[in-house]
């Protein structure tokens, strides 16, 4: 399992400022939307000027029709990222043509599609989706595995029965870890490590627990301890 960092704080030095604080460990690093909108592709190299090492995810989430998405994933071959996501709710044609347009290149990012965002309970997702969390997640998982791509990102609460499903090879990523019982926030399907492990998630996503702490490198030490 491998922790991944929400670069989520407010202006662009913020994250910065975070990032040096914990550069000296082997971590990937999510850029979200609010991050890349404002601050672009300058950041990114950014990053990797603090830290070779660092991973980075790219966490926009592409939702449109196949060939935009397409246009837009080959962009991203672009940007030197390790890693990002689609919407699964886009269908399995698009997937499959994101999947398409990216097999021309000998080395490519993961890919992972998002099933069921973590800030859904059981009530809302069913007044979009008609279905149940659990049941549309492993549904969404199994499109995704038989279009070729790497993975999905789903709560902790998914994570096993998509393995089942799937392979023990197909990756899940799960946002909204409080890695030792912190406040959820606006997260509704949350889980700490411990579960996460249990849960076999390959990636676990944290963001205010550690920038909001006194100290982010010691709770980013903790999470690697613990992990």
């Amino acid at each position: 399992m491998k922790l991944c960092v929400a670069l989520d704080l407010p202006t662009k030095q913020e994250n910065l400022d975070l990032i040096h604080q914990i550069k000296e460990y082997d971590i990937w690093l999510k850029v979200g939307l609010r991050a890349y909108i404002r601050d672009g592709v300058e950041f990114l190299q950014e990053i990797k000027e603090i830290n070779p090492n660092f991973k980075i995810f790219l966490d926009l989430k592409l939702y449109d029709i196949p060939n935009t998405m397409a246009d837009a994933a080959e962009s991203i071959m672009g940007l030197g990222v390790d890693m990002f996501n689609i919407h699964a709710s886009a269908g399995k044609r698009a997937m499959q043509e994101v999947m398409q347009r990216l097999s021309k290149y000998e080395k490519r990012p993961i890919v992972l599609a998002v099933t069921a965002l973590t800030s859904f309970n059981q009530e809302e997702f069913s007044a979009v989706y008609e279905s149940s969390i659990a049941k549309k997640a492993d549904q969404f998982a199994i499109d995704a595995n038989e279009s070729g791509l790497d993975g999905v990102v789903c709560s902790a609460y998914e994570s096993e029965s998509i393995k089942k499903i799937t392979n023990k090879h197909f990756l899940t990523l799960t946002p909204g870890i409080r890695p030792f019982g912190e406040d959820s926030g606006d997260q509704q399907r949350v889980a700490d490590v411990e579960f996460a492990k249990s849960a076999l998630v390959d990636f676990i996503v944290v963001g205010r627990p550690i920038y909001q702490a006194q100290n982010p490198a010691e709770v980013v030490a903790k999470i690697l301890e613990n992990i």
